[in-house]
């Protein structure tokens, strides 16, 4: 019935504005026409359905259509995004793009020729470096933030959620203003290099990983560090051995997040990577490449196959982004009910169907009545 009066107040808020902008008037357009029509539909499906079923039942059917409209709003750019990277990307996609470099590769030749390889390994090196210092600086500070009573806790929350809405290019800005230029002339390490976009994306992965992890330090129980100090233990053993072991999954899962929030990164990279065509696979020395700035280079070629080469960079990046979601969705699950369905059916007794007593205690005797006669 809801889905029956849902569809009538649509064709009816169609049908009135058609009736009003294309009879009684010249028409505002498609867009227009139909935002008009759905405010009109909102109202006439919170009409019928606060005469059938009173106020409550019709604000909360009125917000479910709202809930899911933004969905619909939200998911038909990403859908459609996904399919034109598809589209643009898979002609160009070949096994080849992961076994071979941009070595030799001529602008006439084919979108086909020559891979990524080169990108690949970057992105990895990087971001692996990247997570290698933001980890264990973001564990600390969220255990700073959510085990600790210092006085420091506020201005160390304001500076990490301040990091965390800062703009990805200031960080790049930030290592070039900071160690590249002035250092960069007398130690090669503090050139443009793989480390270099390491650093600056460190910076942005930081916060991102420190917020997650302070979030899941919160779910865990009280009485869990309660019983940690009660039995003795110093408030850092507790949170070495009973915090972190409990919230490890969580850990996890932000790790992940961070990982896939900095893989697309590209305008830290234009600052420190700089991007090198050719394989490099040492991080500390020499520019290096990576998916984001290989992309970022085809993309603005003028030839067909430079453009097909950079989307098929951009699908690959987005299947690898894609993954690492998926991921950190399975490491962060639930796994209550897991546990629940793989607990073993309990034995009954095949003469009582009684469950057996648990080990440890006596089993009651029951109280049969005297056989002799009174």
């Amino acid at each position: 019935m809801d889905w029956i009066t849902a569809g009538a107040a649509a064709a009816s808020s169609v049908a009135l504005c058609w009736l009003i902008f294309s009879v009684f008037t010249n028409g505002i357009g498609w867009f227009g026409f139909w935002l008009v029509a759905y405010f009109v539909f909102l109202g006439t499906y919170f009409v019928a359905t606060l005469d059938r079923l009173g106020r409550l039942a019709a604000v909360d059917r009125l917000m479910t259509v709202a809930a899911w409209s933004a969905m619909i709003i939200v998911l038909v750019p990403l859908v459609w995004l996904v399919i034109y990277v598809l589209v643009k990307g898979l002609p160009a996609l070949s096994l080849g793009f992961f076994t071979h470099t941009q070595k030799g590769i001529t602008p006439i030749q084919p979108a086909t020729a020559g891979g990524g390889l080169h990108a690949i390994v970057g992105t990895l090196e990087q971001v692996g470096i990247a997570l290698l210092i933001s980890l264990p600086l973001g564990t600390m500070t969220a255990i700073f933030l959510n085990e600790t009573r210092s006085r420091m806790r506020r201005p160390v929350r304001i500076f990490v959620d301040a990091m965390s809405g800062m703009p990805s290019v200031v960080s790049g800005l930030f290592i070039y203003a900071t160690l590249i230029i002035p250092l960069a002339k007398d130690n090669s390490l503090f050139g443009y290099n793989g480390f270099m976009a390491s650093l600056a994306l460190s910076v942005t992965m930081m916060p991102t990983i420190c917020r997650a992890i302070e979030v899941v330090l919160r779910l865990v129980p009280a009485g869990l560090r309660e019983a940690g100090l009660a039995l003795g233990s110093s408030r850092a053993k507790v949170v070495w051995s009973v915090v972190l072991p409990t919230a490890s999954s969580g850990v996890a899962t932000a790790a992940i997040l961070g990982i896939a929030r900095e893989a697309g990164e590209t305008a830290p990279l234009l600052f420190t990577a700089f991007g090198y065509n050719l394989m490099n696979a040492n991080p500390f020395s020499g520019p290096q490449e990576s998916l984001p700035l290989f992309i970022y280079r085809f993309i603005r070629e003028p030839l067909a196959s430079s453009i097909a080469r950079g989307f098929a960079g951009a699908l690959v990046l987005m299947v690898l982004i894609l993954l690492l979601f998926a991921i950190a969705r399975i490491v962060g699950r639930d796994r209550t009910k897991a546990r629940k369905r793989r607990r073993l059916p309990i034995r009954r007794s095949p003469s009582t169907g009684a469950a057996p007593p648990a080990a440890g205690r006596p089993v009651p005797q029951l109280a049969l009545p005297s056989q002799e006669n009174p």
